[in-house]
C-alpha cells in the first residue's frame, strides 16, 4: 500500500517540480536586477529542491519498474520492494555525492 500511494503522490509532486524547474529557468537569462527575477533565478539552482527532484525521480521509476514486474507475474512482492530501496537508496547515494563534489 505505501509503494501505490508514494508512487502516485511522487508523480503529482515531480509534475509540480519539473514544471517550476522550467518556469524559474526561462529567469536565468534575465538582465534584470528586479527582486522577483533574482528570486526566482535562485530558486532554480536551489541545492534541496534539485535533490528532492532526483529522490522522487529515482523512487518513482524504481516503483514504477516494480509495478510492471508485478503486472508480468512476479510473485515477490517483498523482496521487490526491498531490492528497489537498496537500488534507490545506491543510485541517490552516488548522486549526492557527484551533487556535493561537482556542484
Amino acid at each position: 500500500m505505501f509503494v501505490w500511494i508514494f508512487h502516485r503522490i511522487s508523480g503529482l509532486l515531480l509534475i509540480l517540480l519539473m514544471t517550476f524547474q522550467l518556469v524559474t529557468g526561462f529567469y536565468q537569462a534575465s538582465a534584470s536586477g528586479d527582486p522577483l527575477v533574482q528570486t526566482m533565478a535562485d530558486l532554480h539552482r536551489h541545492a534541496l529542491l534539485n535533490c528532492l527532484m532526483v529522490f522522487l525521480f529515482v523512487f518513482h521509476a524504481l516503483y514504477g519498474i516494480r509495478t510492471i514486474l508485478m503486472d508480468l507475474g512476479m510473485k515477490h512482492e517483498r523482496l521487490l520492494f526491498w531490492c528497489c530501496n537498496a537500488v534507490g537508496l545506491i543510485i541517490y547515494a552516488v548522486f549526492l555525492v557527484l551533487y556535493v563534489q561537482l556542484v
